[in-house]
């Protein structure tokens, strides 16, 4: 990849997360101010994919890229990338931690140390920025002696400001999710998962376990289920569901295939290999493929039993 877009601005998580592969960290890198900005560059081709963060550990899914993916693009997730994340808070040179009575963040960020916060700095106002990069940016700029930033350390270096305190998130093993977008899907690995949303045909009693069965009875494990509103309706929801598996698997494929015939509306969001460890993943997926297989071979054998001039000749 040549071109890659990610959201900014430089010194983002974001920006880390893409710097932790090889490939994408080789490529030329641009900044956007927002998430929708990046999936429109890509759209536009001035990238040929877009990074931007999708779910935190702590704080849960990053509601506007689901909703950029699910309502207002064609794009497909192309991997996924799981980044540690330790938050700092920083200042400008000669500031102490009592001197400050404003901190500023990315909302994901100050809402990951509420705590520590709360403990460190109980009478200071909290105010979100556009990104944890952006507000390291914003206090470097600033004159006020009582402006602080939660950001990572590359933000802190870049902006030259100092942290007055590290490791403040509230849980240590911290990690944010983030989305390698773009056009096309890869091919399977082994170890893969695979995006969806499911848009009920119908708001009727059993619709969600009717969609859930569809995976159920193809023994494939879900990884993720999660509910939006669809902007159609009050109360009207859809399904955000990633479950294991690539589209190329027979399993996953009739699984789909199974859903928009009978249950809902579908729209893919992608087959793309697993951020993390991989050997589990890998090992139960080819348990699964091996198991399809025999199954399709017992089904196909039955098939080939079949009498068709029987049924030409009671015509």
């Amino acid at each position: 990849m040549r071109s890659v877009a990610y959201f900014g601005p430089a010194g983002t998580f974001t920006e880390e997360a893409l710097l932790s592969q090889p490939d994408l960290a080789a490529a030329q890198r641009t900044p956007f101010a927002s998430v929708p900005e990046v999936i429109a560059a890509v759209e536009r081709h001035d990238a040929e994919g877009g990074i931007v963060p999708i779910e935190n550990m702590i704080e849960g899914s990053v509601s506007v890229t689901l909703d950029t993916l699910a309502f207002d693009s064609e794009l497909v997730i192309k991997r996924e990338v799981d980044l540690p994340v330790s938050l700092n808070l920083c200042a400008r040179p000669g500031v102490t931690l009592s001197d400050v009575r404003t901190v500023v963040s990315f909302p994901h960020a100050i809402a990951q140390c509420r705590g520590w916060l709360a403990k460190k700095l109980p009478a200071a106002d909290s105010r979100a920025s556009h990104s944890t990069s952006d507000a390291a940016r914003e206090v470097a700029k600033s004159k006020r002696t009582d402006l602080a930033a939660i950001c990572n350390r590359l933000a802190a270096q870049l902006y030259g400001i100092e942290i007055l305190a590290t490791e403040i998130e509230d849980h240590p093993e911290n990690q944010t999710r983030f989305v390698l977008v773009g056009i096309g899907i890869p091919a399977a690995t082994g170890h893969d998962k695979t995006s969806i949303v499911c848009f009920q045909r119908e708001d009727r009693p059993g619709s969600l376990l009717d969609i859930l069965q569809a995976f159920a009875a193809r023994a494939i494990n879900l990884t993720k289920l999660e509910s939006r509103p669809t902007k159609r309706g009050l109360g009207d929801y859809c399904f955000f569901i990633d479950c294991e598996g690539h589209i190329s698997d027979e399993v996953i494929a009739d699984a789909l295939r199974n859903l928009a015939a009978k249950q809902a509306e579908v729209k893919f969001l992608g087959s793309y290999p697993v951020g993390g460890p991989q050997e589990a993943g890998v090992a139960r997926r080819h348990a699964a493929g091996r198991a399809w297989k025999h199954a399709s071979a017992w089904v196909e054998s039955l098939r080939a039993q079949i009498d068709e001039t029987a049924v030409e000749d009671g015509a």
